[in-house]
């Protein structure tokens, strides 16, 4: 049986499933947990993601992702990837951590949206693992979150889930409100009932059929992703790159010029290769080539000393490329 085409393009919202390897329990520790939470930021933060809500279980995790630039697939494979790599170096194991290709369905902003946010959020007490009422105990969830504002990532909207459940602000009294939503969902809705939610995780699309039609006619049933995917998105992917390198370029008053005459570990390239790493995902080699840093290794090893080092002189431009673009 051929493998199912994964549709990508820049705006696109996915439900994301995977489990362990046999539905192994790869999450059944909290540093396990931890672990991958953090190799979850940094995908977002990469990828330019927006995380609509997201919940790691034992022995598997559900995302609801919003894709800006509709690159799920390079994204993905570096979040699994990575995770694994770390894993398996930390416990001295090898071979596949996950089952397979992770699955996701592609969702429609609003309802669909909405609903997959509570499924997701519900997951823990479906599974029997803490009755709703202490469901914000959870720590590993994008609902712990919703009660600890502080600790949030830029790019975790709550706002979805308070949104479709009634138009809740995010303060307090809006937390609350949707706290009763979801207990009402465990009892009565349809994010609580199993033959309702079923659905949420089963299929290709979640939305209305005109959603589902009009992905199929926008995209030439499918024809158009496999040219996205073939061609296309390398090439919007590396404008994208050389967009950022230019605005780091800007905010050093440094040029390409300079980049080629200056050594290849000045602090301000090796601070600008860390940024572009950490807000994009431009590779090793394309950052070498870019910034004249030598070979693919080389630029690993020096970003790897700055962010080791707090006292690397390249933490200095880090920090002013992160100020200034940023904010």
């Amino acid at each position: 049986m051929a493998r199912p085409l994964r549709l990508e393009f820049p705006g696109a919202i996915y439900h994301v499933i995977n489990r362990g390897n046999y539905r192994g329990d790869i999450f059944r520790t909290e540093g396990a947990k931890a672990a991958f939470e953090r190799c979850l930021w940094d995908a977002c933060q990469k990828s330019g993601w927006v995380l609509h809500a997201y919940v790691l279980m034992r022995n598997h995790y559900h995302l609801a992702l919003e894709t800006p630039e509709g690159n799920l697939g390079v994204g993905m494979q570096w979040l699994q990837g990575t995770f694994a790599n770390r894993f398996n170096k930390l416990r001295g194991e090898r071979g596949h951590l996950f089952q397979g290709r992770y699955k996701s369905l592609l969702v429609e902003q609003g309802e669909a949206l909405g609903q997959v946010c509570h499924y997701i959020h519900l997951n823990p007490v479906r599974a029997g693992v803490i009755p709703v009422a202490r469901l914000a105990e959870y720590r590993f969830s994008s609902y712990w979150q919703l009660w600890h504002p502080a600790a949030r990532p830029a790019f975790l909207c709550v706002a979805t889930a308070l949104d479709h459940a009634g138009g809740y602000p995010d303060t307090r009294p809006g937390w609350k409100a949707y706290a009763q939503y979801l207990a009402w969902q465990t009892a009565s809705g349809p994010a609580g009932k199993s033959a309702a939610y079923a659905c949420l995780s089963k299929g290709w699309a979640l939305g209305s059929k005109e959603f589902k039609t009009g992905l199929v006619e926008d995209h030439a049933a499918l024809a158009t992703s496999v040219a996205w995917e073939s061609v296309g998105k390398q090439e919007i992917r590396r404008l994208h790159w050389a967009t950022q390198l230019t605005k780091c370029l800007h905010v050093l008053g440094k040029t390409t010029a300079a980049a080629k005459s200056e050594r290849k570990s000045a602090p301000w390239k090796v601070a600008t290769a860390a940024y572009l790493k950490q807000h994009t995902q431009a590779n090793n080699g394309w950052l070498a080539t870019q910034l004249h840093m030598g070979s693919p290794v080389a630029v690993s090893h020096y970003v790897g000393t700055l962010q080791r080092q707090p006292a690397h002189p390249g933490n200095v431009f880090l920090d002013r490329l992160t100020t200034r673009i940023n904010n």
